[in-house]
């Protein structure tokens, strides 16, 4: 993001400063990628300890309670730090670090209202870098460690602890449910927007007949937690790979960011986006459908990290629906995609009018490639589970 004027710049230097002491403040840098907040590094002097921290603008229409927010935070904070204070083993040799709320100077509350925007500040995660792809199997083994250090760390954690801030995320019958709704009204309410753009209809219907072809599965997690079968527990809610923080020198996973998705959940939905994330090489915007695959060697080293710090807590009914979570959660996304597209693009940014409508195919071909290699993942969740 590029500072729009220097009132934007005073503003940003105004709100820092009610965090921390404004003739300790360095410089202020837009860093992240972010399609939700606004993201900026505040850089303290040199003998600031600790030297610089995060501060972030919440974007209120998608957090429409930011207080909430800011109390799972916290709540999820001191819960991990008590438990790393108690001594893991799992630790035993390695940094974890989670972001850390930062209270006002005053001391009165963790977050600032300015000009009608909701601002807060965390610590900052140094000597350490998210990546947007993931480079080898060991990189992709780090990466499942980081997912299931997070979920052992908050596995007690009540989950009446946390407020559900973004209802009926994660939850695929919503969302076909909404696709329903928008494609009866779509071809009326929208032939304006469609009327402007050459729409390719052969695509359009290649994503129907996806959809046509996944809806009978779309509700297999909720089914099984409405059955008693699945438990909701914390779960990180977006733990796709830029939001796993791995160690500059060693290579190691050392937290999560990027918590404001932290709120009660199945584990399945954390596990299958963080698969969904890493194990297409091409990744989400893809112009050749051929290219895209889900690499079974990828998701092999996923698991294999994961199990290795979360294995105990997962019962065997977990264990048997994560196979199928693996398939779901590409087919959601790529449902929530196709579905913007219908209604003109609200949600997702875009920079052309059809990107949608190709993430969301990319998303199918990658449901698809799960699906033809579904018996191998199965064995692999068999061969994994039964070994750690």
């Amino acid at each position: 993001m590029t500072l729009a004027s220097s009132s934007a710049t005073r503003s940003l230097e105004v709100i820092a400063g009610r965090f921390h002491p404004p003739d300790q403040i360095d410089a202020i840098d837009a860093i992240g990628s972010g399609n939700v907040n606004d993201t900026f590094l505040v850089r303290l002097a040199r003998e600031s300890n600790p030297d610089a921290f995060v501060m972030q603008r919440i974007n209120t229409q998608v957090f429409t309670r930011p207080d909430l927010v800011m109390g799972n935070l916290i709540a999820l904070g001191r819960h991990v730090q008590r438990r790393i204070a108690s001594g893991l083993p799992e630790l035993d040799g390695r940094r974890w670090e989670v972001p850390r709320v930062l209270s006002t100077l005053s001391e009165d509350r963790h977050w600032v209202e300015h000009e009608g925007q909701f601002w807060r500040s965390i610590s900052y995660i140094g000597a350490a870098t998210a990546h947007d792809v993931v480079s080898d199997c060991a990189h992709a083994r780090e990466v499942g460690y980081g997912l299931g250090m997070f979920h052992h760390l908050i596995s007690d954690l009540p989950v009446e602890a946390l407020a559900d801030t973004l209802e009926g995320f994660h939850v695929t019958p919503a969302y076909l449910k909404r696709y329903d709704c928008v494609l009866s009204a779509w071809p009326g309410a929208h032939c304006a927007v469609d009327g402007d753009v050459d729409v390719d209809a052969s695509r359009l219907s290649e994503a129907f007949a996806y959809v046509a072809q996944g809806r009978a599965g779309a509700d297999v997690l909720e089914a099984a937690c409405s059955r008693g079968e699945l438990q909701r527990r914390p779960i990180h809610g977006d733990p796709k790979i830029n939001n796993v923080m791995i160690d500059e020198s060693s290579g190691q996973a050392v937290g999560l960011i990027d918590l404001d998705t932290v709120k009660p959940g199945l584990v399945h939905y954390d596990i299958g986006d963080c698969l969904r994330s890493c194990c297409n090489p091409v990744g989400e915007e893809v112009s050749d459908l051929s290219k895209v695959r889900f690499d079974l060697g990828l998701c092999r080293s996923i698991l294999e990290g994961y199990f290795s710090v979360a294995r105990a807590f997962l019962s065997s009914a977990d264990l048997a629906y994560l196979p199928a979570c693996i398939r779901l959660i590409p087919f959601e996304l790529g449902l929530r995609f196709l579905t913007d597209h219908l209604e003109g693009d609200r949600y997702f940014k875009v920079e052309r009018r059809g990107q949608n409508l190709d993430r969301a195919l990319v998303q199918f071909a990658l449901m698809r490639s799960i699906e033809n290699q579904f018996e191998a993942i199965e064995a692999l969740v068999v061969e994994l589970t039964s070994t750690t």
